[in-house]
């Protein structure tokens, strides 16, 4: 991941807790079932043993990735936020113009996307097509199913 990581306040908490659970609780975890593995015996036949390293890289390459995401995480404030295009953290209602459904999204960072609450990543095929366009503006999204319009009704925070 590289680049700015638009987060809110609240996101970048949870990541923060999150990183320190696993720099905490996750490596005494993985320490433990480690050094257990290694008291039953022969490593070069221990299969519980590898299981254990593997679970510890893992482990340690998603400490690395949410410390990255934390360094390159930039707040973003609700009251700063122009609504007068889509932007980041904006909740947009859109309607797709070939079969009149309405939806709202809200415009998020990759690590806060959660399509079940309404929050698609603004790297996204419907991200990408909706940033920088304007209430009653269309947008034509390249989606992997081919090309979709949505009709833009509203911009909010």
């Amino acid at each position: 991941m590289s680049g700015v990581n638009y987060v809110t306040k609240e996101t970048l908490e949870q990541m923060r807790d999150e990183l320190n659970a696993l720099k905490t609780k996750g490596r005494a975890e993985i320490a433990r079932a480690i050094s257990e593995a290694r008291e039953k015996g022969d490593l070069k036949e221990n299969a519980e043993y590898d299981a254990a390293k593997e679970a510890q890289g893992l482990h340690e390459a998603k400490i690395a990735t949410l410390e990255n995401a934390i360094a390159t995480a930039r707040i973003v404030e609700a009251d700063t936020i122009d609504t007068s295009k889509v932007s980041i953290l904006c909740k947009v209602t859109i309607t797709n113009v070939a079969n009149k459904k309405t939806v709202t999204y809200q415009l998020v960072s990759e690590t806060e996307a959660d399509l079940k609450a309404g929050k698609i990543s603004v790297t996204s095929p419907i991200g990408k097509g909706l940033l920088g366009k304007q209430v009653g503006e269309v947008a034509d999204v390249q989606a992997p199913n081919g090309h979709i319009k949505f009709k833009i009704d509203n911009i909010s925070v």
